[in-house]
Parts: C-alpha cells; structure tokens; sequence
C-alpha cells in the first residue's frame, strides 16, 4: 500500500474521532441558581454561563456563580443545576431579567 492511501486511510478512521471530541471540548455549559440581596430582601432565580471548568465539578460551578453575581451585589443562596444549551428556552421565562446576566 502507497504512503498516500495509508495517510488517507488513518484520516479516514481518526478524522471523525477528532471531530467528535472538539465538539464535546466547545459544549455549551449553564447554571440555574438562586441568589438574594438583602436590606430589604430580594430574591432572584437565574440563569449564568459556565467555563468549562466550573461545568464539569459542582465546587467550582458555585464559586464561579457566587463570584460573578456578587459584582452587583448578590449572594449565592444555591446552584440548582448545571445543564447544556438544550435546557436553556425551558428556563428563560423564569429567569426573567437574570437570563444569562452575568
């Protein structure tokens, strides 16, 4: 077999793997939370994009959420989940004006 037709073949039996994992490396990842204010006490729900980092370890998705929040003033009460892009139109109309804020 020609050096050609073996190069050919390991892209034809590698390329699509390759193209599989960068998919799964550019996922989309979200958090649903619940955060507040308080003097007087507010309550929000909301809905916060994720590093790839902070999607993979429930830690980190809560420090991450917890840091970014607080720049205007809110306190993490809890990360009710984290999800991918599918789970976003389901949870827009709760989220209201902290749809993807922060």
């Amino acid at each position: 077999m020609s050096k050609t037709r073996q190069t050919i073949g390991r892209f034809l039996l590698t390329g699509p793997l390759i193209l599989a994992s960068a998919g799964v490396a550019t996922a989309a990842c979200y958090a649903d939370y619940k955060a507040k204010q308080d003097d007087p006490l507010q309550l929000h729900y909301g809905v916060i994009a994720l590093s790839e980092e902070a999607c993979e370890n429930e830690r980190a998705a809560a420090s991450e959420v917890a840091e970014r929040i607080a720049s205007e003033g809110w306190m993490l009460l809890n990360v009710v989940s984290t999800f991918e892009e599918s789970g976003l139109e389901e949870r827009q109309e709760s989220a209201g004006e902290f749809y993807l804020r922060f």
